[in-house]
């Protein structure tokens, strides 16, 4: 086995040679060869003047470890020489070319250097920021914690990625920009959040719902599977033509029917959720004074039709080139 130093069945011996200047008491740190002075026991330690030893407490003092101070100043170019002997000790280090496990605690005061790889099989404990170069690699059920609770978690479970936030607050989503995009990839809008503008919603790419400063704005049909209350909105309306009988326009009413002069069927598209509503009514002034009226004799209205019968001013059924109504109600 290779050892540093000489085998440990033998002591070390350390040379020091220093040429002294005029009446120079203390001899350190570097002697004529670059060499340090250092020794571990005083007792180990020999000294010499022009090559004459000396005597320890008499001629000299070696207490520091580091220096030897004569008691006498030495004359000019004197060669002062000590000479120190220490019991050889296997040097306790990993290797640098072929590595090694370090079986205790290490302490860094400067920077950590790697090239390559490091392996750490434990809690990498950081006291400040972590800056990475490239990229942060972590498998499937790795999960990112946040919060001294993980009550934020980020992870990816080798088919979904998942957020979890179970703390006792909102998730909050923020943008200074322009907005927040929700993309398929990158060809595909999902939905736009514009700030301080609209909400962007989108159907295959293809946008179907936004909202504007007034309200907002559909693209296409909207379906309602329960009844949309508003005071303010028409369930049902229609403007007919009676004279020729045909619908100019409406709303809700999937059919109308001409039930001869002056009467008119209408089904609803959706039906209403009860019979008990208002119902506006007018048609054009046509010389005969008529007005429109429900059909009470023949149907009162349902949640499904009402029958619309138009009545001249003298009792009998008119037709009008224009009439109209609209249904409120739940």
């Amino acid at each position: 086995m290779a050892y540093i130093g000489t085998s440990p069945s033998n002591g070390v011996r350390r040379r020091f040679v220093y040429e002294a200047t005029a009446s120079q008491t203390s001899f350190s740190g570097n002697d004529e060869n670059g060499i340090t002075l250092t020794y571990v026991d005083s007792l180990y330690l020999d000294v010499y003047q022009n090559g004459i030893k000396l005597k320890a407490g008499d001629d000299y003092t070696a207490t520091t470890g580091t220096s030897v101070v004569l008691v006498q100043g030495a004359s000019v170019n004197d060669v002062v020489e000590m000479v120190a002997f220490d019991v050889f000790s296997v040097n306790d280090s990993v290797s640098a070319k072929d590595g090694g496990n370090f079986a205790g605690n290490i302490g860094m005061g400067g920077t950590l250097a790697v090239t390559g790889n490091a392996d750490l099989n434990g809690t990498l404990n950081v006291q400040g920021e972590t800056t990475l170069q490239t990229h942060l690699n972590m498998g499937d059920g790795d999960i990112i914690k946040l919060g001294d609770s993980a009550d934020l978690q980020i992870s990816h479970d080798g088919s979904n990625s998942n957020i979890d936030d179970t703390g006792t607050g909102p998730l909050r989503i923020s943008s200074n920009g322009t907005g927040i995009d929700f993309n398929k990839g990158t060809s595909e809008t999902m939905a736009k959040f514009k700030t301080d503008g609209a909400v962007e919603l989108y159907h295959d790419g293809t946008k179907k719902f936004e909202t504007t400063s007034t309200g907002a704005t559909v693209t296409g049909v909207l379906s309602v599977t329960t009844s949309v209350s508003s005071n303010n909105t028409a369930k049902v309306w229609a403007n007919l033509n009676g004279a020729s009988f045909g619908l100019r326009d409406s709303f809700n009413v999937s059919s109308a029917s001409d039930g001869g002069t002056g009467n008119y069927t209408f089904n609803y598209s959706t039906n209403l959720a009860n019979s008990n509503y208002s119902i506006e009514m007018g048609n054009s002034f046509d010389g005969t004074g008529a007005w429109a009226t429900f059909d009470a004799a023949a149907q009162n209205p349902t949640v499904a039709l009402w029958n619309m019968r138009i009545i001249n001013r003298n009792g009998g059924a008119s037709d009008s080139a224009h009439a109209m109504f609209a249904i409120h109600g739940d």
